[in-house]
């Protein structure tokens, strides 16, 4: 297994044992490479994932602007949507080549674009189907085939079902599985909806790591918090963050000091260590919008920060906006610290 990229861990810390232990979920619109830099200054050992690409959009589209990515950013997985174990494979190769260290494919997005493609939340039904994707995917690259999916689908919600669909992945040979702890409808509920209104199962996910105490499994859905974190690492191998890693990124910044011991960092420090890269990204035509909107949530909570997301959000756009807006943007909260 490839994953020369990994940091050392901690070996005297129990909550942290592996490198699924703590990560960032693939999400449509927001994960993108400027997003994933950002994410990698607030935590060194966090993986990340990119947004889902469909398979036969990296088969078939603009290979280099869908696999660009840092070599920052590392380690960094690529997220594969797509239901055809062939052209998967193909898919896998060029992210293997692009030189991402894990291929995810999705198994929980319950959107209708992907139910329509015959991919995501729907394949829960279809493990066999799913199995044939990851052996396809495997066989042709070093790098680990994972899944990410969720603990059932529709009125597919007992334990069995998810147990059945767990045992098929084992076989196809996946060592390591993301369980997204709430159900997907997908009849009836929106997107949104499939992220708020079926309830979490948290100990759905424990059971299975205690019925498959080999697989690595990682969790995700609803986690929030640093003593969240520290609750389900005591039960499952790793903890997947969503929205509050984008929503409040400083998280990051805490569970890196909480889990592997390091200081923690100053917010506008943080963001002194984005000058290069926004600088680079300017000059090759990058709108400065496309990146403070990662950033506008690095200081939630603290005195300035609604100052601080205003003048981003409306400068940002504007021609011409460039490091000095962040300056400016920041200039109130230096003073106040």
């Amino acid at each position: 297994m490839k994953n020369a990229r990994q940091p050392a861990l901690d070996s005297q810390n129990p909550r942290v044992s592996g490198p699924w232990a703590l990560s960032v979920a693939p999400m449509m619109d927001w994960t993108d490479r400027h997003c994933r830099y950002f994410h990698r200054l607030l935590s060194p050992h966090a993986r990340l994932y990119t947004e889902m690409v469909t398979s036969a959009a990296l088969v078939r589209g603009n290979q280099l602007r869908l696999l660009e990515h840092s070599h920052e950013e590392h380690p960094v997985a690529l997220q594969l949507g797509g239901s055809d174990p062939v052209e998967l494979a193909k898919a896998a190769i060029l992210g293997a080549q692009a030189g991402y260290d894990e291929i995810n494919l999705n198994v929980g997005c319950p959107s209708d674009r992907v139910q329509s493609g015959k991919f995501g939340a729907c394949l829960m039904r279809e493990p066999l189907l799913v199995g044939e994707c990851v052996r396809a995917m495997a066989d042709v690259v070093d790098v680990p085939v994972t899944v990410k999916c969720r603990i059932g689908v529709d009125d597919q919600d007992e334990y069995a079902d998810l147990q059945r669909f767990t045992t098929t992945m084992i076989e196809a040979g996946v060592g390591i599985l993301v369980v997204h702890a709430r159900k997907a409808w997908l009849e009836g509920l929106s997107p949104k909806e499939n992220r708020e209104i079926p309830p979490l199962d948290y100990e759905r996910v424990y059971r299975l790591k205690r019925e498959f105490p080999d697989l690595t499994i990682v969790i995700n859905g609803g986690i929030t918090t640093v003593e969240a974190v520290r609750e389900h690492l005591a039960h499952v191998d790793g903890v997947m963050l969503g929205r509050a890693a984008y929503h409040d990124p400083f998280v990051l910044a805490r569970l890196e000091s909480d889990l592997y011991g390091a200081a923690l960092p100053d917010r506008a420090d943080v963001l002194d260590r984005m000058r290069i890269y926004i600088e680079a990204e300017l000059a090759r035509g990058t709108q400065l919008k496309h990146i403070t909107r990662h950033i506008l949530g690095l200081f939630q909570g603290e005195p300035g920060a609604r100052g601080f997301r205003r003048q981003l959000s409306e400068g940002s756009h504007l021609p011409g906006a460039d490091w000095g807006l962040i300056e400016s943007a920041m200039a109130p909260l230096r003073q106040a610290a």
